[in-house]
């Protein structure tokens, strides 16, 4: 049985189970998930998906006008002729509306608060329900905040382990999920989750990885870690963490840690302010070296705020240099 992550292009993730005898198509509509399809021979075209990881095979039973060979080779399938060989993730071309299924709901407890910095709060929720989550490393869900109608979003900073998970929350003055956090959260307190969403995720890794965080652009990051440090790398991985101010680094001790796990991985940190007594100063950008960028033969994964996303566009941009991938997420506090 392998697991099969199928991304939406509204940006839902669902996963569902696929047997190796079965067609990723049949394993999907087996679990109330209609991937759209008219023929199901392989003839149409109509259920043409892009596979962005994992081992497949698709027969000899379609025609070139449904999958060329040339989309073939890209990594284009016909999920009703692909059957899965290992775990898979197929990016579908549709809304999940469209294939009648949505984003998953979860109850669950706050395990733990920390607050990590003046500008940090690390926040841990466990449940029984959560042991059936499944997210791909770098996604989000929407947490509810509790005695509200809203919700936020924040990425998932660990993998889910014994029905628990973790995030990196900015602690922003007024903020209606911070003042809750801040001064009426406890352990115990019940907490609603919404997704996985996102198209912000690890990839295979089949070369040279630059990841770029800016401040609780760490989070993604180090859930992304954790799953590198399980599976190993071939390729080296370095990232540089950039924050404001001195108070605003935190996770170093953990980001040391998988230095000491995973052989191929270096970070470095840096602050932008120029009065910090931090040994690295200035902005990320200032801080990527020509052989991080390999010359074009690299993956850039970058997760901040608007203009530190804007910034390496441009920075890379002025080299010259164009990444095999780029995959970015921009996001902004709100009040």
């Amino acid at each position: 049985m392998h697991k099969i992550a199928l991304n939406f292009e509204d940006g839902v993730t669902r996963f569902i189970d696929a047997t190796a005898d079965e067609t990723v198509a049949d394993a999907a509509y087996r679990q109330g998930i209609n991937i759209p399809l008219d023929c199901r021979d392989g003839a149409c075209g109509t259920c043409k998906c892009f596979a962005e990881a994992g081992r497949y095979d698709l027969g000899q039973e379609y025609i070139e006008d449904a999958l060329s060979e040339e989309e073939a080779a890209q990594g284009y399938v016909l999920t009703c002729q692909m059957r899965a060989e290992s775990d898979c993730v197929v990016r579908v071309p549709a809304s999940s509306q469209v294939c009648k299924t949505e984003q998953s709901s979860y109850q669950a407890s706050i395990s733990a608060v920390r607050q990590l910095s003046d500008s940090t709060i690390a926040l841990s929720i466990k449940g029984d329900a959560l042991s059936r989550l499944a997210f791909l490393p770098g996604q989000y869900v929407n947490l509810g905040v509790p005695g509200s109608e809203q919700t936020r979003a924040y990425s998932f900073s660990s993998l889910q382990k014994d029905g628990e998970v973790s995030f990196l929350i900015r602690n922003v003055p007024g903020g209606l999920m911070s003042s809750f956090l801040t001064g009426l959260a406890k352990a115990g307190d019940s907490m609603t989750l919404a997704g996985p969403l996102g198209s912000f995720y690890l990839r295979e890794i089949r070369r040279p990885l630059l990841l770029l965080a800016g401040g609780t652009g760490l989070a993604p990051f180090t859930a992304m870690l954790e799953k590198i440090a399980e599976q190993g790398s071939e390729h080296p991985l370095h990232l540089i963490y950039g924050v404001t101010n001195d108070f605003d680094l935190v996770e170093l001790d953990r980001l040391q840690a998988f230095a000491a796990r995973i052989p191929n991985f270096s970070f470095s940190a840096c602050v932008a302010n120029p009065e910090s007594q931090h040994p690295l100063k200035g902005y990320v950008t200032q801080h990527i070296e020509p052989r991080h960028l390999n010359e074009g033969d690299v993956d850039v994964y970058l997760c901040g705020p608007p203009p530190m996303v804007e910034a390496v566009s441009q920075y890379i941009r002025e080299q010259g240099i164009t990444p095999a991938n780029f995959y970015y997420e921009k996001f902004a506090a709100a009040a």
